[in-house]
């Protein structure tokens, strides 16, 4: 029986330095690695059209485009998202460590380089790059709807059946750079804040499709935050039904989760809304619906739905 050979990971080292660059080949190749080189942020991203790497080990100074610069558009590729990019440079100052971690590097080694260092560095982040990978398959194939956004709200994964309902519900630009709106990324925010202690998760809905809903689940990295898309067939009551009733969708969305037992807190939660523009929308639907309190004006809703 044979045994197929061990895939070698590709390591993509791009430096100005001849020297470091020969360095780095001939270390990474004695530690059974096939290597790619680039001379600067232009050729390095030639490269990657072409092929993925496993892992890139970037220069922060160079001529033209320098490494921050070049990390920002890697990692702007879909396919490059994940992959860990480890900066080399003779700046050690706090400032340049965070401008590399911030560009969306995971790691920053200082010159000159100690050749047992990087490769001990190199082996944790590709095994810690595998377990990732080996996770999200594992969701890919579970049949969950996740994804998950950075602090700016793009999406950096998300899992097939989370992307065909975003898809299919709402209107997605033509790229792939689709960020989460103004009133999802302030909830987001509130919602990191208040999940400690919390039991269950917070909700928001799509402003423009209110029926589909964002759980925050928690962090899954220092700039990740783990979401759950989930659709609900049934919330509100339809539209003609608003109607009737004189209300605006707003309120008939609002009527309808307060008829199935929601607190204001909930409703805002679902809706995307603060808790003051639920109170004034409640304050709204009494009124026109002539009534004092929720109780009536859930009767009110029960009837409409059996109505249908």
């Amino acid at each position: 029986m044979t045994t197929e050979p061990k895939k070698r990971d590709v390591a993509l080292v791009v430096d100005d330095s001849p020297e470091t660059l020969r360095l780095l080949t001939d270390a990474l190749d004695g530690a059974g690695m096939t290597v790619m080189v680039a001379m600067d942020g232009a050729a390095a991203m030639r490269i990657v059209d072409q092929i993925t790497p496993d892992i890139i080990l970037l220069d922060a100074v160079m001529p033209g485009m320098d490494g921050f610069e070049t990390c920002r558009r890697l990692k702007r590729e879909a396919g490059l998202s994940n992959v860990p990019v480890i900066f080399m440079t003779g700046l050690a100052e706090t400032e340049h460590i965070v401008r590399g971690l911030e560009a969306g590097g995971v790691d920053y080694v200082t010159k000159p380089i100690v050749i047992e260092e990087m490769l001990a560095r190199i082996r944790v982040h590709l095994a810690n790059a595998r377990l990732t990978q080996s996770a999200r398959a594992a969701l890919d194939v579970s049949g969950r709807f996740l994804l998950a956004v950075n602090r700016q709200g793009k999406i950096m994964w998300v899992t097939p059946q989370a992307q065909k309902l975003l898809s299919d519900n709402l209107s997605l630009p033509a790229s792939d750079d689709f960020v989460l709106p103004d009133a999802l990324l302030q909830w987001l925010e509130q919602a990191q804040e208040s999940r400690s202690g919390s039991k269950t998760p917070a909700m928001a809905s799509f402003p423009d499709n209110p029926q589909l809903r964002l759980h925050y689940m928690g962090k899954a990295g220092p700039n990740e935050f783990l979401l759950r898309l989930a659709k609900d067939a049934g919330a509100g009551l339809p539209a003609e039904f608003s109607s009737a009733l004189g209300l605006t969708m707003r309120e008939g969305e609002v009527l309808a989760w307060l008829s199935k037992g929601k607190t204001n807190r909930d409703i805002a939660q679902i809706l995307g809304l603060s808790p003051r523009t639920v109170d004034k929308h409640l304050e709204q639907i009494y009124a026109k619906l002539g009534v004092e309190n929720r109780t009536a004006a859930a009767a009110i809703a029960a009837t409409a739905r059996r109505g249908n």
